[in-house]
């Protein structure tokens, strides 16, 4: 057994949302002082590697905390989308490539290779996303969620976040954004753990995302 995180790590200076306030990481009590280390955390709900829940854009809709915990595991595929340039789209062609087991995932993972661009500018650009059709299959086949390894499933340029919408409106999906080493995990299904934050009401949460291949 094999276990691939796809987790970046959180740090003060790591890319956050335009708009957005970093992490702070303060040190509050230290094993010089206190005998014990504890670190306080100050950061939004969907800094790093996360989860939405419909409730980020829908007052009412499930929260993550409500969910059951079997929504947050299942089989994933990773759809190898890395050929795609700036301002590319994830077509239902990119997913038919891998259909009858795309058709047997719970979540599906687009790797475009942003991933490499993490703590640059290019991150923020214009990366590839799904297209609305996509979106639709998602729905239809009742997926548990979708991920990719970019900032967002919408494109930066979009601050209606329509993706999102569509998606949420089919719905209870949750969406994982800033994944990354999709390039590690193959090209069959895998066991796909995203593991949320559990904190009430929670619209969003940072999480440890991992794949486990059979060996």
């Amino acid at each position: 057994m094999r276990v691939i995180d796809l987790t970046h790590t959180i740090c003060e200076d790591m890319p956050v949302y335009p708009g957005t306030e970093p992490p702070k990481l303060k040190t509050a009590n230290t094993i010089e002082r206190d005998g014990f280390r504890e670190t306080l955390l100050t950061m939004y709900s969907h800094t790093g590697t996360h989860m939405d829940a419909p409730a980020h854009l829908y007052k009412g809709r499930i929260t993550l905390d409500a969910f059951p915990v079997s929504q947050f595991v299942g089989r994933g595929l990773v759809i190898d989308c890395s050929h795609l340039s700036e301002g590319g789209r994830i077509t239902m062609e990119d997913v038919d490539r891998k259909r009858a087991l795309a058709d047997r995932a719970d979540f599906l993972l687009f790797r475009t290779g942003w991933s490499d661009f993490w703590g640059t500018d290019r991150y923020f650009g214009d990366y590839p996303v799904v297209t609305p059709e996509v979106v639709d299959y998602l729905i239809a086949s009742k997926k548990k969620g979708i991920g990719l390894d970019v900032i967002g499933i919408d494109p930066i340029s979009d601050p209606g976040l329509s993706l999102h919408k569509q998606l949420f409106n089919g719905g209870d999906f949750v969406i994982i954004e800033n994944l990354t080493n999709l390039c590690l995990l193959g090209e069959g299904l895998f066991y796909f753990f995203a593991l949320p934050l559990k904190f009430e009401h929670a619209d969003g949460a940072p999480i440890r995302a991992i794949g486990i291949l059979q060996d």
